[in-house]
């Protein structure tokens, strides 16, 4: 079943149409937001300063809610659109396996581009809002109560990186037995979007259980 499951995989995602559009997605999820945001209207390089992270997170502690708030909508939304718009012209019927595997290949491509950004030399973010925008995408009910178990988590701890480990850590659990999804693929992909989090988030982790994490209130920076 597995070998199967691998080789409609594979049938769907090489076609010209596909493959454009899996580069498509790449060259989209690259716009590194943050980065070119704080250099073109602030002055500087969010990669110099907190974190050092290129993402939404830091650009709120390093500039504030003028470049935060900007850099956070367009990183869930340049998933979201990667998705929601390139697989419209595939020749699949919506909810089909054939259809559901080209959406998760298309958001695989957005948020490589997010971690791997092509225009600054592959030093980008760790691709958690990016992620969410895919997960609207392609599963709007469990990315709706991961982000609520999110917000949750950050607004008790006010730890960022807390909330998107936790987050990330139930969208298997919601998918397989809330929502109880059937689909193969997007049961795999809510593991391995899990795993990537976990494995992007490892510092965090580690700052975390040392009691090194930095805090961000929920009214991040006053500028």
């Amino acid at each position: 079943m597995n070998l199967l499951m691998i080789v409609l995989f594979m049938n769907t995602i090489f076609s010209i149409y596909n493959i454009s559009a899996i580069l498509i997605a790449y060259l989209i999820g690259s716009v590194p937001s943050s980065i070119w945001v704080g250099k073109w209207f602030f002055g500087i390089d969010v990669r110099d300063f907190g974190s050092r992270n290129a993402g939404a997170t830091n650009t709120f502690r390093t500039i504030g809610k003028r470049a935060g708030f900007p850099v956070l909508f367009f990183d869930v939304f340049k998933g979201w659109a990667a998705v929601f718009f390139l697989v419209r012209y595939a020749e699949y019927q919506i909810g089909s396996d054939s259809y559901i595997n080209l959406q998760i290949a298309i958001g695989i491509a957005a948020v490589l581009g997010h971690v791997f950004p092509i225009y600054e030399r592959f030093k980008g973010g760790k691709g958690v809002a990016t992620l969410l925008g895919i997960v609207l995408a392609i599963n709007l009910p469990a990315a709706g109560i991961c982000f609520g178990i999110f917000l949750i988590v950050y607004l008790i701890s006010q730890y960022v990186s807390l909330g998107a480990i936790i987050a990330a850590t139930a969208f298997p659990l919601v998918t397989i037995f809330v929502l109880e999804v059937t689909s193969s693929s997007l049961i795999y992909f809510s593991i391995a979007l899990a795993l990537l989090v976990v494995i992007r988030h490892r510092a965090n982790i580690t700052r975390l259980l040392n009691n090194q994490e930095g805090k961000m209130p929920f009214n991040f920076k006053k500028k």
